[in-house]
């Protein structure tokens, strides 16, 4: 599903505009984002699941074209874990 029909979705569901759910989805990815970069950023969503900010260690990799060693740096990523409900719909 991509954006626009998530959007499509969301309107007909809501029985409200495109324009207006798309602000509404624009709005709710920009707040999670928000949440996530702040330190220990954490977003739950009882039922759905929830988007936590994990720090990545820095680690040894290799080059899958060459086979030569390569130092990945450390960084931050974002984690789902889905809720119950969201399993048990799945």
């Amino acid at each position: 599903m991509t954006k626009a029909e998530l959007v499509e979705a969301m309107a007909k569901d809501a029985g409200v505009s495109k324009v207006a759910a798309g602000a509404a989805l624009d709005s709710f990815m920009a707040n999670v984002t928000k949440a996530l970069k702040k330190k220990g950023g954490k977003v739950t969503l009882v039922g759905f699941g929830t988007f936590a900010k994990v720090r990545r260690k820095a680690r040894k990799g290799r080059n899958p074209q060459t086979g030569e060693p390569i130092k990945i740096k450390a960084r931050n990523v974002v984690t789902f874990k889905a809720g119950k409900k969201l399993k048990d719909a799945v």
